[in-house]
């Protein structure tokens, strides 16, 4: 039984509760219903929790001293913040968030002995009222994240929460006492929300995002009390309102109202946004209300905070959503998904395992930036784009695997360093009893080239040598730019110049952009080559389309036997790769 809820504790929290949400992930996803039944509640959810516990891995640990709980809290609201997916998951990242806030400024409550001793703060831990207050600020936080607030949701559930644990917390009642009324209040509330929310009732289930937070709060407090969560409550829940709302209505017209899903909206878009002001996110939430609905703008504006805000909403003019990003900030990793293609796939799998898959086949590739991502996605290919100088983790990218619900999955790392990270990826989604096989493409380049060949008509082996095959064939090339002196291959550089690598060696040294890609080009097609893929990054040294022409240009002149084509969207520090086939 634990007094406080201190750094250490948190740490298993956070593993804890994507542990649980894992473990329930199909259920949660198979609930969902409102504001859209597109499946993936529960894959939102632990997409947002792996993130968070990701964060703390990363975060070194302070030499001579012990991390303090304010601290970790921190790293986990930053976590949760940069990986929310979701409603659900934006709303329940500002959980952590609301711990990270109050334990900062708790630093200076008294200790007055209510809790039997324990000392709540900044250093002390978490005790019944910080415990308490931080439920509280949450509440304040993810209700003031939404613009249309709506009873019989995840809000719902972290409201009653937070007002058990308060009334707990008042009366003097110790830490384990308090998360136990958070834990009890949470389930109460979501065995409510059919009540609440008449297309839950229709469908027989309760809200999948508030369901998601008991499993939260249920872990929280198998941390503080030693004792096996209390899962059995919130799946108590779920059974009173599918029991209630079968009397309503016959159960296979209440699963094909809840599959078939009511929105007037067509896209999910979802993008984390730097750079802004209060004054502009607000202007930036009225603009999406304009535009859609389930709009839910978060900040990390607390302790730790760098300044970033996650945006989501649903619409469906995509390019309206994202240019009112650009006028707020500068928005990246943009995710945008459409409700179609969650609801029905021409590879659906039958059967028995139906209920655990939803594809028979899917494909992740990471890719650098939205250009690329718009590029390479289609039925059953989820792009997974990383953030400028930060690779997914290994659990984001498991999350990624997870979330196309497929019983076969290539993944596509396109890049060596994240080919390790890759394959403990796949050995956490097979826990799960998905099938997955990472092809170790080094570059975009040949993950392009191996999803050029992709067949789903073919056997899932056959398919997979074929990806391999048409990766390994592709030449990579790269044009980037010498951050400082170093002795090469070609020569010693020096900060400025611009290099021409193959298969990671320098292979020329150049003064112009332009040259160094052209020389580059001519070098590689000496072997003999077909296709001439140019992806084209950022560029300090003139613009990227002028460039793109002059090297197409220069390779109809040289080698007009070759087919050419171009991509934007190249990662930061690249401003020419090539991929020759």
């Amino acid at each position: 039984m634990l007094r406080v809820l201190d750094a250490s504790a948190i740490r298993r929290w956070a593993d804890a509760s994507v542990d649980l949400l894992e473990a329930h992930r199909a259920e949660l996803d198979r609930i969902n219903v409102f504001p859209v039944a597109d499946g993936d509640t529960g894959t939102n959810l632990v997409l947002t929790l792996r993130a968070a516990a990701e964060e703390l891995a990363r975060r070194p640990v302070p030499a001579g001293r012990a991390d303090t709980a304010a601290e970790v809290a921190a790293a986990l609201a930053r976590g949760a913040l940069r990986g929310a997916r979701g409603n659900s998951g934006v709303i329940v990242s500002q959980l952590p968030r609301g711990l990270a806030e109050v334990l900062a400024d708790a630093e200076g409550w008294p200790d007055d002995g209510a809790d039997g001793g324990a000392d709540g703060g900044a250093d002390g831990g978490v005790d019944g009222r910080v415990l308490a207050a931080a439920l509280c600020r949450a509440d304040e936080l993810a209700r003031a994240a939404v613009s249309r607030p709506v009873e019989g949701t995840v809000l719902s559930v972290l409201r009653a929460a937070a007002l058990a644990s308060t009334e707990v917390a008042e009366r003097g009642g110790a830490l384990d006492e308090v998360v136990t009324a958070a834990a009890e209040g949470s389930a109460a509330a979501l065995a409510d929300t059919p009540r609440q929310l008449p297309m839950l009732a229709r469908a027989g289930v309760v809200d999948a995002g508030g369901r998601g937070l008991v499993l939260l709060l249920d872990a929280l407090a198998g941390v503080v009390t030693g004792r096996p969560t209390t899962v059995k409550t919130a799946a108590s829940a779920t059974d009173y309102a599918a029991d209630h709302a079968g009397r309503a209505r016959d159960r296979g017209a209440l699963i094909a109202d809840r599959e078939s899903g009511a929105s007037e909206y067509d896209y999910e878009v979802m993008y984390l946004l730097e750079g802004s002001s209060a004054g502009r996110i607000e202007a930036l939430r009225a603009r999406l209300d304009e535009l859609g609905d389930s709009v839910a703008v978060v900040g990390d504006g607390g302790p730790g905070g760098t300044g970033q805000w996650n945006v989501h909403v649903h619409c469906t003019d995509v390019g309206a959503a994202i240019e009112a990003g650009v006028e707020a900030g500068r928005p990246h990793r943009i995710t945008v998904v459409r409700f179609a293609d969650q609801r029905a796939s021409p590879m659906a799998v039958d059967g028995a395992e139906a209920g655990r898959f939803r594809l028979a086949r899917a494909v992740v590739t990471v890719v650098s930036g939205e250009p690329v991502a718009e590029l390479v996605r289609a039925d059953a290919v989820v792009a997974l784009v990383a953030a400028p100088e930060q690779p997914p983790g290994a659990g984001e990218i498991a999350a990624a695997v997870a979330g196309t619900r497929a019983r076969h999955v290539v993944v596509l790392p396109n890049d060596i360093e994240l080919t390790p990270i890759a394959e403990e990826a796949a050995d956490l989604a097979r826990v799960a009893g998905a099938e997955v096989v990472v092809v170790p493409t080094s570059s975009v380049l040949q993950g392009l080239a191996a999803l050029a060949v992709h067949d789903v008509e073919r056997r899932p082996g056959d398919d997979v040598v074929a990806m391999a095959e048409a990766a390994a064939a592709t030449r990579t090339g790269v044009v980037q730019i010498a951050t400082g002196e170093a002795l090469t291959w070609a020569g010693r550089c020096y900060a400025g110049d611009v290099l021409g690598l193959v298969d990671g060696e320098v292979v020329l040294i150049e003064h112009d952009l332009t040259a160094a890609a052209c020389q580059l080009a001519d070098r590689m097609l000496t072997a003999g080559g077909e296709l001439v893929t140019v992806l084209l990054g950022e560029n300090r040294q003139g613009g990227t389309d002028e460039l793109g022409r002059l090297l197409a240009d220069h390779l109809r002149y040289t080698h007009p036997e070759v087919e050419v084509v171009r991509y934007r969207g190249g990662p930061v520090g690249r401003p020419v790769q090539l991929g020759v086939e």
